[in-house]
């Protein structure tokens, strides 16, 4: 049992929701990996699960992680499409995307200009 808040996660609560983060799977096939009942009614219960709000936050400690761990492919995957691309296009895209996160971006430029004159005239008689 791990504590979240105030509230205890149960095992089956935990190998749900690591089970969902793990493969992507659908609910039900998640909820009877989890070890909950089978057909419908496992899959009710573990819909009503999935929504308590210290399974919440669990299962968003766990895509938090997922995702940090995940992160270093991703830029590897990038750096290397920067450089070794086939595509100009895909090169181009991949070294944008790198200077954006470095801070690099380009200052978003718009410029609004309104000429005229604008008179209200409230009659009232």
């Amino acid at each position: 049992m791990k504590t979240i808040g105030q509230q205890k996660l149960t095992a089956k609560q935990m190998a749900l929701v690591d089970h969902l983060v793990a493969t992507g799977e659908p609910l039900a096939r998640a909820a009877e990996a989890a070890g909950y009942a089978a057909g419908e009614s496992g899959r009710v219960t573990a819909s009503k699960t999935i929504r308590l709000p210290h399974v919440q936050v669990y299962m968003m400690q766990r895509v938090t992680e997922t995702l940090g761990l995940n992160a270093t492919v991703a830029a590897a995957k990038v750096l290397h499409l920067a450089s070794g691309a086939k595509s100009e296009y895909v090169q181009l895209e991949a070294a944008k995307d790198i200077l954006d996160r470095a801070g690099f971006k380009p200052i978003d430029r718009s410029q609004v200009q309104v000429a005229g004159d604008i008179r209200v005239s409230i009659d009232l008689s």
